[in-house]
């Protein structure tokens, strides 16, 4: 029987978390590998593609993937509104290109990336078998993969709760700077979004699993309005969707026999349960993850340990609030009520309430 080769870091997903990850670990000197089941960084693009402003603390050359500045957000609860909130400074970015970049510098740094690599299963001791029939052992696996992460089904870490999404991209027939939040109780568990893009928007809208069925409706009739309105043309120039996890912090360490095992990103459920936003969280949870996978190769077994209390410090007291007000929305659908636009403005971060306690 072939033995699994060994290396010193194997990261499975090679989405933000999981190039940074392999970036901070080759840095550092390690032997790192990096898989993922696309066919290439970044595509098909399967989120709104907005950040804030704080991942410019994090990573210094965001202006070559950035299509557009965002100064504002602006509420619509229901029929009424506009409610502006003023200085929320972020960008729209090319998710592609900023994962083409991501995975460029992992490269660059010494990181063997390797993309439609199947996994096709993960083993009690930690061994990764790929669907080609080759075998991984790594002294440290990150999990890097996504809301369904198979490398945290592996350690019994998986997300329960997640929001199902459908966006299209359509024509933007006038400059805007601002994220344009809908909110409405005929969104059950989620909210509308058009997201502006030069002279594109994402236009898009995410539900509480249970009512999948009305993602397409929905999207249909925000479109129809807004093409109404005459801000956005009425071909769709573009489809995506997919899961986002909302239920909360994972705890992002495990083992696999003598493997010690780091989730990242969306694997971590370290995405917002109210807004959904994860970028910001992935990247930066990723090269944390890179950097525990280096200091625990150097000798320092407490790393995960660490790694798990930066990320609590750093996300769970916000993760910790958004689940918080989800749930308590969550809560009037199954007693059978229907939240009235107070309720809807409690659970939505460009209001007050949102913040009270």
């Amino acid at each position: 029987m072939t033995q699994p080769a060994t290396i010193d870091v194997l990261v499975i997903g090679l989405g933000p978390a999981g190039a940074r990850a392999a970036a901070k670990a080759a840095e550092a000197g390690r032997t790192v590998v990096a898989l993922d089941r696309r066919g290439r960084a970044g595509f098909p693009v399967q989120c709104a593609e907005f950040v804030p402003a704080l991942l410019d603390q994090e990573l210094a050359d965001l202006n070559t993937v950035t299509l557009q500045r965002i100064d504002e957000m602006i509420t619509y609860v229901e029929d009424g509104g506009p409610d502006l909130k003023p200085r929320f400074p972020g960008r729209m970015i090319s998710r592609q290109a900023f994962d083409e970049a991501l995975v460029a510098r992992a490269v660059d740094a010494g990181a063997e990336c390797r993309f439609g690599q199947m996994v096709e299963g993960i083993s009690e001791d930690g061994t990764v078998i790929l669907s080609n029939g080759d075998k991984l052992r790594a002294r440290v696996l990150i999990g890097a993969d996504g809301p369904r992460s198979r490398v945290g089904r592996a350690v019994g870490r998986e997300n329960q709760d997640v929001v199902e999404t459908r966006q299209i991209t359509v024509a933007l027939n006038t400059a805007h700077k601002a994220t344009d939040i809908f909110l409405s109780a005929d969104i059950p568990g989620g909210y509308g979004w058009l997201f502006p893009k030069g002279d594109l928007a994402n236009l898009g809208v995410g539900v509480a699993p249970e009512f999948k069925d009305r993602l397409k409706p929905l999207v249909a009739r925000l479109h129809r309005v807004l093409k109404r309105e005459g801000r956005v043309g009425g071909d769709v120039l573009g489809h995506t969707g997919g899961p986002i996890p909302v239920g909360g912090m994972l705890d992002p360490v495990g083992w696999l026999g003598g493997t010690v095992v780091l989730l990242a990103g969306d694997a971590a459920g370290l995405a917002n349960p109210v807004t959904g936003a994860g970028i910001s969280s992935a990247a930066i949870s990723g090269g944390l993850a890179g950097e525990a996978a280096a200091r625990y190769l150097a000798g320092d077994h407490e790393a995960g340990d660490h790694y798990r209390e930066e990320l609590e410090d750093l996300f769970k007291p916000a993760l910790d609030r958004a689940l918080k007000r989800r749930r308590e929305l969550l809560a009037q659908f199954d007693q059978g009520d229907t939240p009235g636009a107070e309720d809807l403005r409690r659970g939505w971060i460009a209001y007050p309430e949102y913040w009270a306690a």
